[in-house]
């Protein structure tokens, strides 16, 4: 059972807040983060005069609506998807218009002309097509629904974000990682630990992914960057059931630079699906339930001639392997993914809907080093769920409400053995090996590095949507956040000689797995009128953190270790705060032109993994001048990070079929992670975290958009973008402190500024017969640091070097064949067609190249290690089934 709790630990806090939330609940009017579009328009009659009365029905659901006055209509809360639309009056022909097309936070305008009909009953029916470009947005968005998805050489949610203008690797118009708020079905998914996506989700369960790159409304937060915004798709009244199943294997030239013998492995990745959906036996409730196996064992082998408890004499260089000798993957992985929601419409005007998404996978991390002892390597193992209710009450044609709770759940486990005292480890030893042999290849021990990491959150949401009057669409909303954060080390081995010794939860030098509990309280507001074909949006977000922790009241004497110092106390951090304006323009030029103008401001919490993490103090007891380094310690007391965006856009239905989206953009980045130095009273020095790097980027982007002509529709993407701050992640100017380099605050590139990159899709198909669809991916190389020699001083200006280009092309073949009970499809997936080896990845920083070093024989370990290479192409052959419709 889901349960909410809300809990400050300051009682005046509490009073305040609990007053907030209160005077927002009764005032509210407004949606959440959007799961459902709108369609509106005008009705006519022949002589183009408006048409009061006339019935607009969504067929197939009880959504509806009658035209006023002045013939205008709305129809509010509509899931995505394709729809059929009917109008109809007494005395004319009813129009039918079908392929209508609903988006998330969109409004579908939709118009219609009846004519007097001559028989009763007559119909007209249309096919709607969906706009070349969306003239109606004030930010950057795309959308991407189940049959573009389904089209695509495309397998996972992360791959259709990349592809959208802006996105380079999972960064946002030149943000770090983890500016990104993705969210399924309007609520947050992310885990806080370090702000990324808690799950996995695989193709077969999306209706709808909605990328917002640039600017975004009050009603998203904790993002600085982008939203993601995902409709999972729901079950329907009628039986239906889907099977999919693929096998791959990899396909490239044996040896060559890589130095793998490329054979033939038909069951390296495995993909198997199945999913049904329908009604149940209780009345007006369906279901939809899907589960997923995905096993990939990559392709680097390793052999298994070593078991990590041999023992080698390194002295007299002497190697005892007593393994079996068998190919082993040397990055295998295992997931699975259940989909489980349940829908129930027998309450008038309301919906209830249930749903859990749970993932699991178990991995083993990449490491050439144990190629030989692949046994050696520790395990990596993930489990998450989000399971929660939405009710959707509607109140009017008007008016509707969302409650919304979500547990989301994530753990990560990463040792060998989860018994700190397993036997085993003393068996085998730490790793060992000798450069003699291969190169440096362990030969012997086990890897005894441990980590877990446990989130366990709750989320409230309460929304309103209402529009007010014809041109006003209020929203409101609210939500809160309490989370269990754990993580650390859950016992550590150090190795004594020919012993290995154990500390279990021994701060301040072996701190154990620590427990936080911080708290995010939401308040939004946003007005967004349509008058004609104006549209202006305006909103506010507020946002409240409290870490719930405690820092030293005195850094210059943060462990008493001082003698005279004042005595330094735990001091209660603060609670943060912030005010968000977001506003957004779009104003039509001509009929088929608009100009756009988005400006806000975007907070975000650094990851709470990074400020939380190291920030016991008391492990500086021994600090002095010139003394023990502890690394950069935490500071749970940070402020929230700062980005605000400008961007100014022009969007242009060249011709019916052809569609121009131009966005320039300027964020300027302030108060992001990274570190300062503090002087004691002793004057000895330490790094901790606190709110001092900083950024900008510029950039445009440029998108051309071809419906379908015939069996051929394509489009494609341009950006450019320039991303310098002063430092790539937060600890960067520590490290340059201690190699002796000069840390002041500096403008360079960050490490993923690629000024280049042209993505391009394009699909040839001819619907129930075949699909071909081909992605393309061209892109500059981003940023290294050369060095003119080997050794300390022998680097140029950080980031002043430019890695290779990239080109990169996946393809997608489906046959389809209908046959008298099932839909069968065969299809054949290639990633990396032209096998491309090097896409802004690992390069040597004395050429540039990842095939070749000025060192050759200082780097050979590198030089025969095939992971610094773009995985090679690969090709897939799989089979789809699917339930005939009646």
């Amino acid at each position: 059972m889901i349960t909410f709790i809300y809990r400050i630990s300051r009682n005046s806090s509490r009073r305040f807040f609990s007053t907030i939330l209160c005077v927002v609940i009764l005032t509210a009017n407004g949606l959440v983060a959007g799961v459902t579009g709108k369609l509106a328009g005008r009705v006519f009659d022949e002589n183009n005069q408006p048409l009061p009365g006339a019935n607009i029905q969504i067929n197939g659901s009880p959504l509806g609506a009658a035209s006023d006055l002045d013939g205008f209509y709305y129809i509010i809360n509509i899931p995505p998807g394709t729809y059929s639309v009917e109008f109809s009056f007494i005395g004319y022909k009813t129009r039918l218009v079908q392929n209508v097309t609903i988006n998330v936070d969109r409004t579908t305008n939709l118009d219609a002309t009846l004519e007097v009909a001559a028989i009763e009953g007559e119909t007209v029916t249309v096919i709607a097509e969906k706009p070349v470009v969306e003239l109606n947005l004030t930010s950057s968005v795309s959308t991407v629904g189940s049959e573009e998805i389904q089209a695509m050489p495309v397998l996972r949610l992360n791959e259709i974000v990349d592809l959208q203008a802006g996105v380079v690797n999972g960064h946002f118009r030149g943000g770090r990682l983890g500016e990104v708020q993705y969210q399924i079905n309007g609520v947050t998914v992310n885990n806080l630990y370090d702000n990324s996506m808690s799950l996995q989700l695989d193709r077969s369960l999306l209706q709808e992914v909605q990328v917002i790159s640039g600017t975004f409304d009050a009603e998203y937060g904790q993002a600085m960057s982008g939203v993601v915004n995902v409709v999972l798709k729901s079950g329907s009244e009628q039986f239906s059931w889907n099977a999919e199943m693929f096998l791959s294997d990899y396909m490239y030239t044996s040896g060559e630079t890589r130095g793998q013998d490329d054979s033939f492995r038909p069951l390296a990745t495995q993909n198997y699906q199945f999913s049904l959906s329908g009604p149940t036996f209780i009345p007006k409730t369906y279901f939809l339930g899907s589960f997923r196996r995905y096993l990939d064992e990559g392709y680097i082998y390793g052999e298994r001639r070593f078991l990590p408890t041999d023992s080698a004499d390194f002295e007299r260089k002497i190697f005892s392997p007593s393994g079996d000798n068998q190919e082993t993957p040397l990055s295998e992985k295992d997931e699975i993914t259940g989909l489980v929601k349940i829908t129930n419409t027998s309450l008038k005007s309301t919906r209830i809907e249930y749903q859990a998404i749970f993932n699991r996978i178990k991995d083993r991390r990449y490491n050439f080093a144990f190629r030989f002892n692949p046994d050696g390597r520790s395990q990596q193992n993930t489990v998450s769920l989000v399971n929660g209710l939405d009710i959707t009450h509607t109140f009017s044609a008007k008016t509707f409400m969302t409650l919304s709770f979500r547990q989301n759940y994530f753990e990560y486990r990463d040792y060998l053995y989860e018994d700190v005292y397993d036997s085993r480890y003393d068996e085998a030893g730490p790793p060992m090996g000798d450069i003699v042999y291969e190169w440096g290849a362990i030969v012997q021990g086990a890897e005894l590095s441990r980590f877990r990491q446990k989130t366990n959150a709750y989320v409230g949401k309460l929304s309103l949507t209402s529009q007010l009057t014809r041109t006003h669409l209020v929203k409101a909303g609210l939500e809160a956040q309490t989370s269990e954060l754990k993580f650390g080390v859950p016992g550590y081995i150090i190795s004594s000689g020919t012993l290995l010794v154990r500390h279990v939860n021994e701060p301040p030098d072996y701190p154990g797995v620590f427990t936080y509990h911080p708290l995010n309280l939401v308040a939004f507001a946003q007005d967004q009128i349509e008058w004609q074909d104006f549209i202006f949006r305006a909103g506010l977000r507020w946002e409240y953190f409290d870490a719930n922790s405690t820092l030293p009241s005195d850094l210059q004497n943060p462990a008493n270790s001082i003698e005279g110092a004042p005595e330094s106390v735990p001091k209660s951090t603060s609670t943060k705060t912030s005010l968000a304006p977001r506003l957004g323009v779009s104003y039509p030029i001509t009929a088929s032109a608009a100009l756009f103008f988005a400006y806000g401001h975007f907070y975000q919490m650094p990851a709470l993994g990074q400020i939380f993490s190291n920030s016991n103090y008391e492990v500086l007891t021994e600090l002095q001048a010139g003394g023990i380094s502890y690394g950069v310690l935490g500071n749970p007391d940070i402020k929230p990070e700062r980005t605000v965006q400008y961007e100014f856009g022009y969007k242009h239905a060249i011709t019916p079929d052809l569609g121009l989206d131009l966005s320039i953009f300027y964020k300027d980045i302030r108060d992001l992670l990274g570190v300062e130095f503090i002087s004691t009273y002793a004057a000895a020095e330490y790094a901790r975290l606190t709110n001092v790097d900083f950024g900008n980027v510029i950039g445009f982007t440029l998108a051309l958009d071809q419906r379908r002509l015939g069996p051929l529709s394509t489009s494609i993407d341009y950006t450019w973008q320039r991303a310098m701050g002063n430092s790539s992640n937060p600890r960067e100017t520590a490290t340059r402190a201690a190699a002796g380099e000069d840390p002041r605050p500096r403008l360079i590139p960050l490490n993923w500024d690629q000024r280049h990159t042209l993505n391009a899709t394009l699909i040839y198909q001819k619907p129930n017969n075949y699909v071909i669809s081909t992605i393309a991916r061209l892109g500059s190389g981003q940023p290294y640091t050369p060095a003119i020699r080997a050794g300390f001083g022998g680097t140029l200006e950080d980031n002043s070097g430019r890695k290779t280009n990239f080109f990169v092309v996946d393809l997608r073949a489906e046959k389809y064949f209908q046959l008298p009970f099932v839909n069968l499809n065969l299809y054949m997936r290639i990633l990396n067609l032209f096998d491309t080896r090097s896409v802004n990845g690992f390069v040597f920083n004395d050429t540039g190249s990842p095939d070749y070093s000025l060192d050759p024989i200082g780097q050979r370990g590198t030089l025969i290690n095939p992971g610094r290479y773009y995985p090679p192409r690969r090709v897939e052959i799989g089979i789809n089934l699917t339930s005939s419709k009646p």
